[in-house]
């Protein structure tokens, strides 16, 4: 199956990549600026390296210019503009990212009769009551917020009945980063050099793990599987408790964890404080299971063990 797969320089997009073309499907992989995901290789050794197209997601008829020439069976989007306070700087940017370029590929999607699987975040709900199952009613706060739920309205009319997925994701990590620290990476790097760190004990999170993501995208992805989907880590729980489990994984000094409050740092955009997705349909679908925490963490320390 031939895959076209958006944000392949970021976390969960690279990973993504990697491992559609070791499970030996054709993909092309789509990025801004030069390409920095990882050569790919399998069980029996190198795989059909993926193809690499420079193309920025607000640039429409290059992006629709692409996708034609590509023809891909099925996209996946993981890209967009994801720094939330940035979004909150440069609405417009984060307007072309997150809403313009997802209806560019729905478009293209329908002519192509390819399938489509868009990648949104828990930000769509505003954090009073999660968890928050597929069929909760998003109540988004802040730009990155709105736009993403734009995004996911755009997935919703313009895509061809049947042949979308809207998959929510939160908190994403992993080892290495994509260039830039996510949660876990910057937890890794700050605690290692016996520094402290402050966490928000107020915050309720569905803590990711980069990998199982794109573990079930690719499998959500490879079935066509359609409407809205939880694919995040299987338990919720306040930012505090992560940072302390990952010490006790990784063999850091839980006193360096310090509890804070979301009110005691000035936020340029809202947070959802008790947030967290519901991945039980996931997680009936899918081989690919959303991992508990503890496991979770377990390939996070093995992530980072076998990085040079």
């Amino acid at each position: 199956m031939h895959f076209l797969v958006t944000g392949a320089n970021g976390l969960v997009g690279s990973r993504l990549v990697r491992l559609l073309a070791i499970q030996g499907h054709q993909v092309t992989a789509m990025g801004r600026g030069v390409r920095r995901f990882q050569r790919v290789s399998g069980p029996a050794g190198p795989t059909e390296e993926p193809g690499y197209l420079d193309v920025d997601l607000g640039d429409t008829a290059a992006l629709t210019r692409a996708v034609f020439e590509a023809r891909p069976e099925v996209i996946v989007n993981p890209a967009g503009m994801t720094d939330v306070d940035g979004c909150e700087r440069d609405p417009d940017a984060a307007w072309v990212a997150n809403v313009e370029g997802v209806a560019t590929l729905c478009r293209a999607a329908k002519k192509l009769k390819a399938h489509l699987v868009h990648v949104s975040t828990d930000y769509v709900f505003d954090g009073e009551a999660g968890p928050y199952d597929v069929d909760a009613v998003p109540n988004p706060r802040g730009t990155y917020a709105l736009t993403k739920h734009a995004g996911e309205q755009a997935v919703k009319a313009l895509a061809a009945p049947g042949a979308w997925a809207i998959a929510r994701t939160a908190v994403v990590y992993g080892w290495p980063n994509s260039g830039k620290n996510n949660f876990g990476s910057w937890l890794v790097e700050t605690l290692r050099a016996g520094k402290q760190v402050k966490l928000f004990d107020d915050q309720w999170v569905s803590a990711s793990l980069a990998l199982n993501v794109a573990e079930m995208l690719a499998e959500l992805a490879a079935k066509k599987l359609a409407g809205v989907w939880h694919v995040a880590g299987a338990e919720v729980v306040d930012r505090v408790t992560f940072g302390r489990r990952l010490c006790e994984r990784f063999g850091f000094d839980a006193r360096l964890i310090a509890p804070s409050r979301m009110a005691e740092v000035k936020l340029l955009s809202p947070r959802p404080a008790k947030s967290g997705l519901v991945v039980t349909r996931t997680a009936q679908a899918l081989d690919a299971k959303p991992l508990g925490l503890a496991a979770s963490l377990e390939r996070f320390h093995n992530e980072f063990k076998e990085t040079p």
